[in-house]
C-alpha cells in the first residue's frame, strides 16, 4: 500500500493542476446536484417490526390516521382567581380560534370548549390545530400566523404557549462550525509555526465537509434522513479532514527539512503518513457504516452519511492534499527553516520528555491514569436512555412552558398519551379493553372506545399518571402489552411515547451485537497494521476505557445536572438514547486514529533494532507534538457544537470533545506507552502460522522504504555496466 500511495502523492503533486480542476469540478457537480435533487429532512423516529410500528399501520389503514400532517398544540392560561370560562376570557380564546382557522395550511382546529379541553381548575385548556402538510413542509408564514392567531388572545389577560414540532424555530448553527475553526487555525499556526502550512488543513477540510454536505442534501431526495444528519457529518467532517491532512503536512515539512525534493517529498509522505491515514479513515468509517446493522433505518441512514463524509475526507487528503503542497513548496515551512540549514536547539522535544517519565514511572502513571478514569466513569453506572421531548426544551422556550402548563392543568401523564388499538373489536369488546386497562397501575384515564367505519377496530387513549420518560410509563406500556386479547381481541400499544419506548429498547438491545462487530472488525484491521495480538488488544480495551469515562462525563452533567450551566444547559433529564451508540461507534473510530499515528511510528522504529522502550521514546518524540494539535483540534471543533441549540448535536459534541481528550492524553499519550514498557517484545508478537496467513499491508513503508534505498544502488551499477 505505501508503494502505491507514494506514487499517487507524486502524481498529485507532479500534477497539481489536474487535480486541482477535478476536484473543484467534482464539487460543481455535487452543488448541482444539492440544488436540483434535494428533499426534506424528517425527525420522525419509528422502527419497521415493531408493536408501535404495526400498530400505527393498523391505525392509517382502518382510521386513515397518520397521513403525516403536522399538528400544534395552542395552550392558554389564567392565573389567580380568573378562570377561562369568564367572558372575557372565552370571548378572547374564540376570537383566536377564529383567526387560527384562517390561517395558511390549517385543515381544522379544535376549539377547547367543544372538544372539553379544558382543566378541572378551569385555568388551563388547550386547542390543536392541524396542517395539510407534514412538519417539514410548514412555511414560515402559516408559523407566524399560528403565533400571531394565539397571541391576540393575550389582550385579556391570558398567557398563551405553543407545542408541536413545527412550533420550534431553528438556530443558527454557523457559529459552532465557526468556533471550532478559528481555534484549530489558531493551534495549527502554533503547531506548524507558518500561515501556509496551517491554512492547508482547514482548506482540504472544509472543501471534504462541503462534499459531504451536498451529498447528503442529494441523498435526502432519495431517503428519509434527519435534520441532524448534516451537523453530525459537519462535525466529524472537520475534525478529521483537519487532522488526516495535519498528519500529511507534517510529514512532508518532515522530508522537505532531510533535504528532498518537493515531489519526493510528496511521495514519501502520502506513503507513509498516508497510509495511517487510510487506515485510521477505515477504522471511522467501519464504526460508522457498522450502525446499519442496528435495524434501525434513520440510524442506519446518520451513520452511512457520516461514513461518506470520512471517506471524502481521506480521498481528498491523498490526493488533494499534496497537489495543494506542490503549489505552496516550501512556504509551508517556517521562514527560519526555508533555508534548508536547520538549527539545532539542543532542546528535547517535548514528546520525548513526556515518554521518558511515563517509561520512568510506568507503574505509577498506569495506576494514576486509571484511577481519574475509573473516578470519572463512576456517574455512568446511574445512567438513564430516552428520547427527548419538551420536557428537556429550555425552560424560557414556549415548548417547555407549554409541556408544564399542560402537566400542571391536566397531570404529568397528559404529555405522554398511549395510543391502544383493539383489533378485530365489537364494541362491547371495546368496552372490555377500557375496563381492563383502566384497573392496570398508573393508569389515570382510559377514554371511551372509538370505532373505525367498519366497526372492527377501537381506538383508546390512554393517560398515565407518570411522565412520558418516567420508568412507570414504561412499566405501563409492558403492562398492556402482556394483557391477554380481550374476547380474541389483540391490543397493541402505540403513540408517541410508545414508539419512543421501542426504539429506546431497540436500541439499548443492538449495542452488544454492534459493539462485537465494530470491536471485531477493527481488531482484524489493528493485527494487519501492527503484526500483533497483544497492540489490538490494548487498543481496544484503552478504547473502552475511554468510552466509560464519557459515558461518565455526559450522566454527569446532562442528566444530573452538575457544571451544567457552564455549558449552557438549561435542562437535565435522561440521556438521548441514541447518544451511547453513536458514542461507541465515533469514538472507537476516533481513538484508533491517535493509536495508528502514534503506534504504527513505534513500531517501525522496532522493527529496524531500537529496544522496546527505545522504540516507545522514539515514537513519542516524533508522534506526540502531532497527535496533541490533532487532538486539540478535535476538542476544539467538537466543543463549538455545545453551542448548538439541537439537544443531540449539543450533547454530541460535549461528550466528543471530553471523549477525546481522555484518549488522547490519558490512554494513548500515558496509559498506551506504559503498558508497551510492561509488555516489552511480548508486545509485538505474532504466532508465525497467523503471520503467515495476514497479508502484509506495509503500514509503515518498510517496503517503500527499502525499495527506495536499493534504487540508487541500482542505479549506480546499471551506469558501471554501461560504462565497461
Amino acid at each position: 500500500m505505501a508503494t502505491l500511495l507514494y506514487r499517487l502523492g507524486r502524481f498529485s503533486f507532479r500534477r497539481r493542476k489536474l487535480v486541482g480542476l477535478l476536484w473543484v469540478l467534482v464539487l460543481a457537480l455535487f452543488g448541482v446536484g444539492a440544488a436540483t435533487l434535494s428533499g426534506p429532512t424528517s425527525d420522525a423516529f419509528s422502527i419497521p417490526g415493531t408493536e408501535s410500528s404495526r400498530a400505527m399501520n393498523i391505525l392509517e389503514e382502518k382510521f386513515g390516521a397518520g397521513s403525516g400532517g403536522a399538528s400544534a398544540k395552542v395552550v392558554f392560561t389564567v392565573t389567580g382567581d380568573a378562570k377561562l370560562t369568564g367572558a372575557a376570557q372565552k370571548a378572547a380564546i374564540e376570537k383566536a380560534i377564529a383567526e387560527l382557522e384562517k390561517a395558511p395550511q390549517v385543515t381544522s382546529v379544535a376549539d377547547p370548549f367543544e372538544a372539553k379541553t379544558i382543566s378541572q381548575d378551569l385555568q388551563t385548556a388547550y386547542a390543536t390545530v392541524s396542517y395539510s402538510v407534514a412538519a417539514p413542509d410548514v412555511t414560515d408564514a402559516a408559523r407566524t400566523a399560528l403565533f400571531a392567531a394565539g397571541d391576540s388572545a393575550k389582550s385579556a389577560g391570558l398567557g398563551v404557549e405553543y407545542s408541536g414540532e413545527m412550533t420550534a424555530t431553528n438556530g443558527g448553527g454557523g457559529s459552532s462550525e465557526a468556533l471550532g475553526i478559528i481555534i484549530a487555525a489558531f493551534v495549527l499556526v502554533i503547531t506548524f509555526g507558518a500561515l501556509v502550512a496551517a491554512g492547508l488543513p482547514l482548506l482540504t477540510a472544509i472543501i471534504g465537509v462541503g462534499l459531504g454536505m451536498t451529498g447528503i442534501q442529494i441523498a435526502t431526495g432519495f431517503f428519509d434522513l434527519s435534520s441532524s444528519t448534516s451537523a453530525l457529518a459537519t462535525m466529524l467532517g472537520l475534525a478529521v479532514g483537519i487532522d488526516y491532512a495535519l498528519f500529511i503536512v507534517s510529514r512532508f515539512r518532515h522530508e522537505l527539512a532531510e533535504g528532498r525534493e518537493g515531489e519526493e517529498a510528496a511521495g514519501r509522505a502520502t506513503g507513509t503518513a498516508g497510509s495511517a491515514v487510510v487506515f485510521a479513515g477505515l477504522t471511522v468509517i467501519i464504526a460508522l457504516a457498522a450502525l446499519s446493522v442496528t435495524g434501525i433505518p434513520f440510524l442506519s441512514a446518520m451513520g452511512l452519511a457520516a461514513a461518506f463524509t470520512v471517506a471524502m475526507a481521506v480521498l481528498i487528503t491523498l490526493t488533494l492534499t499534496p497537489a495543494l503542497l506542490g503549489f505552496a513548496g516550501r512556504k509551508v515551512l517556517a521562514k527560519k527553516d526555508r533555508s534548508g540549514h536547520r538549527a539545532s536547539t539542543g532542546k528535547t522535544p517535548f514528546g520525548e520528555r513526556w515518554a521518558r517519565a511515563v517509561l520512568k514511572n510506568r507503574v505509577v502513571a498506569l495506576v494514576l491514569a486509571l484511577g481519574v478514569i475509573g473516578a470519572v466513569s463512576l456517574p455512568a453506572l446511574d445512567l438513564h436512555l430516552a428520547l427527548p421531548d419538551d420536557s428537556t426544551a429550555a425552560p424560557d422556550s414556549t415548548q417547555r412552558k407549554a409541556y408544564d402548563q399542560l402537566a400542571e392543568g391536566f397531570g404529568a401523564g397528559f404529555n405522554g398519551p398511549l395510543i391502544v388499538v383493539v383489533e378485530n373489536a365489537s364494541k362491547t369488546t371495546a368496552a372490555s379493553a377500557q375496563k381492563t386497562i383502566s384497573g392496570l397501575k398508573d393508569v389515570v384515564l382510559v377514554t371511551p372506545p372509538t370505532m373505525n367505519k367498519a366497526g372492527d377496530t377501537a381506538l383508546l387513549t390512554v393517560i398515565p399518571g407518570s411522565g412520558a420518560t418516567d420508568e412507570a410509563t414504561k412499566d405501563l406500556v409492558a403492562a398492556i402489552r402482556d394483557l391477554p386479547d380481550i374476547d380474541g381481541a389483540p391490543l397493541a400499544v402505540t403513540g408517541t411515547t410508545a414508539i419512543n419506548i421501542d426504539v429506546t429498547d431497540k436500541i439499548t438491545n443492538a449495542l452488544v451485537p454492534y459493539l462485537a462487530i465494530v470491536v471485531g472488525l477493527a481488531f482484524i484491521l489493528l493485527m494487519l497494521v501492527f503484526r500483533s495480538v497483544l497492540v489490538p488488544l490494548k487498543a481496544t480495551l484503552g478504547f473502552l476505557l475511554s468510552v466509560a469515562a464519557t459515558f461518565g462525563s455526559v450522566v454527569f452533567v446532562f442528566q444530573q445536572g452538575h457544571l451544567a450551566g457552564l455549558i449552557g444547559v438549561d435542562s437535565t433529564g435522561p440521556i438521548i438514547s441514541l447518544m451511547p451508540i453513536f458514542l461507541i461507534g465515533i469514538l472507537f473510530g476516533l481513538a484508533m486514529d491517535y493509536e495508528v499515528f502514534l503506534v504504527t511510528r513505534t513500531r517501525e522504529e522496532y522493527v529496524h533494532g531500537a529496544s522496546p522502550n527505545g522504540a516507545v521514546t522514539a515514537g513519542m518524540r516524533h508522534g506526540a507534538r502531532v497527535v496533541t494539535a490533532a487532538a486539540l483540534i478535535m476538542m476544539s471543533v467538537f466543543a463549538g457544537f455545545i453551542l448548538a441549540d439541537d439537544t443531540i448535536i449539543k450533547t454530541l459534541g460535549f461528550a466528543l470533545a471530553f471523549g477525546v481528550a481522555v484518549d488522547a492524553f490519558l490512554v494513548r499519550m500515558t496509559i498506551v506507552p506504559a503498558v508497551l514498557s510492561l509488555f516489552g517484545k511480548a508486545a509485538w508478537w505474532l504466532p508465525k502460522w497467523l503471520d503467515r496467513v495476514l497479508p502484509n499491508v506495509d503500514v509503515e513503508g518498510e517496503g517503500l522504504t527499502k525499495q527506495l534505498a536499493a534504487e540508487p544502488a541500482k542505479e549506480e551499477r546499471e551506469l558501471v555496466g554501461t560504462a565497461a
